[in-house]
C-alpha cells in the first residue's frame, strides 16, 4: 500500500484516516467560510487531518432547475480564499476536461465524479496536472473494475491516486455498500476513501431531486473505519434541511465532533492491530 502526501497530510498505509469534508456545493462565500472555520476547529481539537471539499459546479443534478453552484471562476475564487484564510488543502470535482487546467490552479485534489469514472480523457487530463486525483467508483462498477481506472490515471506518471467507495446501485432509487470493496481496492495499491454521505443517498428518490438517509451515515462510517479505510468523505452543512444541494444525505456540523471521536478511536485500534500483525 503506497502512502501519498497532500501538503503535510499522509494518506494510506497505517496513517490515521484523513477527513475530506465540506458542503456539496459552494452556496456563497459566507456560508463556505463558516463551514471551513468550524471544520478546522473540530479537526484541530481532535487532531484529525482535514482536506476541505466543495464543488463550484454540480453538472449532474437530477433536475434542470436544481442549483448547480456559482460556476468555475467565482467558485474557484472562493475555494482559493478558503485555502488562504484557513490554511487547508482543497478538493473539488471536475465534470469536463476543459475545466481541469483552471481547477488545478487552485485545487490540491481533483476529483472525478462517480458517473464519469470511465471517461478516459477526463481522467487523463486530471492526472496530467500532477495534482492528487481522487476517483469515485461508479455505482455501476465492481471493485475489481477499478483496476482499469487506476491504470489510466497511472499511465500519465501520476502516483498520487486515491479511489473512493460510494455504494452500488441496488434496485431503483437505492444504494447499498459492500464493505468487502474497501480491502479489495486497497490491494490495488492506492489509498481508499469511503464516501459516507453519498452512500446513504437515494438517487432521484424525491422525483425531481435525490433523497437520503443521513441518520445512517454514522453506522456506515464506523463500518468503513473498522475495515481500515484510509479516509472518510462527508458532505456537511450547518443546516442540512435548507442546503441547496444534497441536503437529505448531508451531515449536520453539530453532530460531527461526536462521530469523529468514535471514528478516531476505532481507527486507532484497527491500524495498531494491523501494524502488530506485520511485526
Amino acid at each position: 500500500m503506497k502512502i501519498i502526501k497532500i501538503g503535510n497530510i499522509k494518506i494510506g498505509g497505517d496513517a490515521p484516516f484523513v477527513l475530506i469534508a465540506g458542503p456539496c456545493v459552494i452556496e456563497d462565500a459566507k456560508t463556505t467560510f463558516a463551514i471551513a472555520a468550524q471544520l478546522k476547529a473540530i479537526t484541530n481539537k481532535l487532531k484529525i487531518p482535514l482536506i476541505f471539499k466543495a464543488s463550484y459546479d454540480k453538472a449532474n443534478r437530477t433536475s434542470l432547475k436544481s442549483y448547480r453552484g456559482p460556476g468555475l471562476e467565482k467558485g474557484l475564487a472562493i475555494l482559493a480564499e478558503v485555502k488562504k484564510k484557513f490554511n487547508l488543502p482543497a478538493l473539488t470535482d471536475v465534470h469536463c476536461k476543459e475545466d481541469v487546467k483552471e481547477a488545478a490552479l487552485v485545487a490540491d485534489v481533483i476529483q472525478i465524479p462517480a458517473f464519469l469514472c470511465r471517461q478516459t480523457d477526463l481522467i487523463l487530463a486530471a492526472a496530467k496536472t500532477g495534482k492528487a486525483v481522487n476517483i469515485k467508483k461508479g455505482q455501476f462498477l465492481a471493485p475489481w473494475d477499478v483496476r482499469q481506472i487506476i491504470d489510466k490515471a497511472a499511465s500519465t506518471g501520476n502516483k498520487k491516486i486515491t479511489v473512493t467507495e460510494r455504494g452500488a446501485s441496488f434496485g431503483y432509487n437505492n444504494l447499498v455498500v459492500d464493505f468487502r470493496s474497501i480491502p479489495l481496492m486497497r490491494q490495488m495499491g492506492c489509498p481508499v476513501i469511503f464516501d459516507a454521505t453519498h452512500s446513504v443517498q437515494l438517487p432521484g428518490g424525491l422525483g425531481s431531486a435525490s433523497g437520503g438517509q443521513r441518520e445512517m451515515v454514522e453506522y456506515l462510517a464506523r463500518a468503513a473505519v473498522a475495515v481500515a479505510v484510509d479516509g472518510i468523505f462527508m458532505e456537511v452543512h450547518p443546516d442540512p434541511k435548507h442546503a441547496l444541494c444534497d441536503g437529505p444525505n448531508s451531515l449536520s456540523l453539530n453532530s460531527l465532533p461526536g462521530l469523529l471521536k468514535q471514528l478516531k478511536e476505532v481507527d486507532g485500534i484497527v491500524k495498531k492491530q494491523a501494524m502488530g500483525n506485520r511485526r
